[in-house]
C-alpha cells in the first residue's frame, strides 16, 4: 500500500465549495490562522471560479494570474503548501493529446508563480464517456487514470517530488455502493493510478456523520493507498439557510494514522470558519482522548472578541447558545437541544420539567435579543455572513413565542392563532417552498408524497 512520510501528512483547508470564492484578504487571514495553529496545506479549488471548472482550458488572464500569484506568495510567506486544482471532467476528451497539453499549459502558468503541487478533480460530473474514448479505454476509470498518470509523469519531470492529488468521480462509500462511474470503478482507479498519487475520499457519505478506522481501511483496500480525506463536515453550499460552527466531531484520533491527510472544505462564508478550523487543528494535535465539547468552548471564548459591538456587549454564554443552534449538520448543540425541548413542551402544553434552565419565553427572548445585537457588530463581514441566518432565527422565535403567549391566555379553544407579521405567501413563501411541501422527508431518510397536498386542488396565485 502506497504511503507518504510523516512530514508529508497534509492538514489544512480545501477551498472546494460552490459559491463566491474567498477574497485575497480572507485567504490571508486564513493562512495566518493556519500557520499559528500548525496546519500546513491549502488547496485552491473554488468550484465557481470559471477557470477552475467551466472554462478549464482557458489560461488565466494577466489580472487573474496576478491575483492567483498573490495567493501563492501569501502561502509561501506562512510556509503553507499551496496546491492548485483543476476540474476538467465536465467535457474533457480523455484520449486527446491536445487536452493533456491544455492541462499542462495551465499547470505551467501556475508553476511560474511558485506553485509545485497540483490536483485534478473529477467530482460531480456525468459518469459517461464519448464513443471514441469508450472504444480506446473501455471504462471511465481507465480513461481518468490515463490522464492523471500522464500529468503526474509530466509534473515529476518538471518538479521532482511534486505532489499530485486526484478526486475520483465516486468519492465516498455511498457512491461506490451505487456504482457511480461503472462497476469496478474504484478498484480500477486503485490498480491503475501510479501509487504516489493521492486519492481524495469523503468517507461513507458526501457529508459523513462519522469517519471510522474500519471504514477507512475498506477504502485503503479499494484504492491501494491511504486515502486523503476531503472532509465536508462544515460545508454549507448545499443549504444556504445553514452554517456550522460546532467542534470538529471526528471522535477517534486513530484515524490520523490511516490517512495521508485531512483537509476541511468548510462554510462558504469565510468569517464563520474560526471555530471549525480552530477545533480541527486541536484535533490533529490531540495526544489523549479528544474532548470535542471542551475544545468547542475554548474556541468560542477565543472567537468572542470578533463579536465586539457598538452597544451592549455580547456574552460568551449567549454566543455559545447561538453556536449550539448552528452546530453540525447531523446534530444541534446541547443548549439548542434543551431549548428545542422547552419550545416543544410549551406549544404542546406539556410541563417543562425540572432542571431545564430558563423557561421557553425567557430563553427565546434571550436568543432573540442576541440576534438583534448582532446588527451592531463592528466586524461587518462577520455580520453580513450571519445576517440572513439570524433574521430567520429571529422570525421563528418571535412566532413561537407569540403562539405560546396566545395559548396561555386560554383563547386557543375559541379562536385560531394568527400573526400580523407572518403572512401566507410572504413568510416561508415562494415557489421553492411550495415545491418542498410536495414530498415529506421521513425520520428514516426516505421520502413520501404529501397526500393532503396532492389530493387537494392547488391554489393558483395570479398577478392581476
Amino acid at each position: 500500500m502506497a504511503t507518504h512520510k510523516g512530514e508529508d501528512f497534509l492538514s489544512g483547508v480545501i477551498e472546494g465549495f460552490y459559491g463566491p470564492p474567498w477574497s485575497l484578504a480572507e485567504r490571508s487571514e486564513l493562512f495566518k490562522w493556519m500557520s499559528s495553529w500548525g496546519l500546513n496545506t491549502y488547496v485552491y479549488a473554488p468550484k465557481d471560479d470559471l477557470k477552475h471548472r467551466a472554462l478549464w482550458r482557458e489560461p488565466c488572464s494577466a489580472a487573474e494570474a496576478a491575483a492567483l500569484g498573490a495567493v501563492c506568495r501569501a502561502c509561501a510567506r506562512r510556509r503553507i503548501r499551496f496546491i492548485y486544482a483543476l476540474s476538467p471532467g465536465l467535457d474533457i476528451r480523455y484520449g486527446s493529446e491536445m487536452e493533456l497539453d491544455r492541462i499542462s499549459r495551465r499547470f505551467e502558468q501556475v508553476l511560474a508563480m511558485g506553485c509545485r503541487d497540483f490536483a485534478l478533480l473529477f467530482d460531480d460530473i456525468p459518469d459517461r464517456l464519448e464513443a471514441e474514448d469508450h472504444t480506446r479505454f473501455g471504462s471511465f476509470a481507465a480513461a481518468q487514470s490515463h490522464v492523471v498518470n500522464a500529468l503526474f509523469r509530466w509534473l515529476r519531470h518538471r518538479v521532482p517530488g511534486a505532489r499530485l492529488l486526484f478526486c475520483p468521480t465516486a468519492y465516498c462509500g455511498m457512491m461506490a455502493d451505487r456504482k457511480l462511474g461503472g462497476g469496478g470503478y474504484l478498484e480500477t482507479v486503485g490498480r491503475e493510478l501510479i501509487p504516489e498519487i493521492d486519492i481524495f475520499w469523503t468517507g461513507p457519505a458526501i457529508i459523513s456523520r462519522e469517519l471510522t478506522v474500519p471504514h477507512i481501511r475498506v477504502a485503503q483496500s479499494l484504492l491501494r493507498r491511504k486515502p486523503l480525506i476531503w472532509d465536508n463536515l462544515y460545508a454549507n453550499d448545499y443549504d444556504g439557510r445553514r452554517f456550522y460552527c460546532g467542534p470538529y466531531a471526528r471522535k477517534r484520533t486513530r484515524i490520523r494514522k490511516e490517512v495521508s491527510g485531512l483537509l476541511l472544505n468548510p462554510n462558504t462564508e469565510f468569517p464563520l470558519n474560526y471555530v471549525p478550523l480552530r477545533t480541527f487543528a486541536a484535533f490533529l494535535k490531540c495526544t489523549g482522548t479528544w474532548r470535542l465539547r471542551r475544545a468547542y468552548l475554548s474556541a468560542m471564548a477565543d472567537w468572542l472578541p470578533s463579536f465586539a459591538t457598538v452597544g451592549e456587549p455580547i456574552s460568551l454564554e449567549d454566543l455559545v447558545l447561538f453556536g449550539d443552534c448552528h452546530y453540525l449538520p447531523h446534530e444541534d448543540g446541547p443548549q439548542a437541544e434543551a431549548l428545542y425541548e422547552r419550545v416543544r413542551n410549551s406549544i404542546s402544553g406539556r410541563p417543562a420539567g425540572k432542571g431545564r434552565g430558563d423557561s421557553f419565553p425567557a430563553a427565546a427572548r434571550r436568543l432573540h435579543a442576541f440576534c438583534v445585537r448582532l446588527a451592531e457588530l463592528r466586524h461587518r463581514p462577520l455580520f453580513h455572513a450571519l445576517s440572513r441566518r439570524i433574521w430567520d432565527l429571529r422570525e421563528e422565535l418571535a412566532l413561537l413565542e407569540s403562539y405560546a403567549r396566545f395559548k396561555s391566555t386560554g383563547r386557543a379553544a375559541r379562536t385560531s392563532f394568527r400573526s400580523d407579521f407572518h403572512l401566507r405567501g410572504t413568510y416561508r413563501g415562494g415557489f421553492l417552498s411550495r415545491l418542498q411541501e410536495l414530498l415529506v422527508l421521513r425520520p428514516d431518510g426516505t421520502f413520501q408524497r404529501a397526500e393532503r397536498l396532492l389530493t387537494s386542488s392547488p391554489t393558483r396565485r395570479k398577478i392581476e
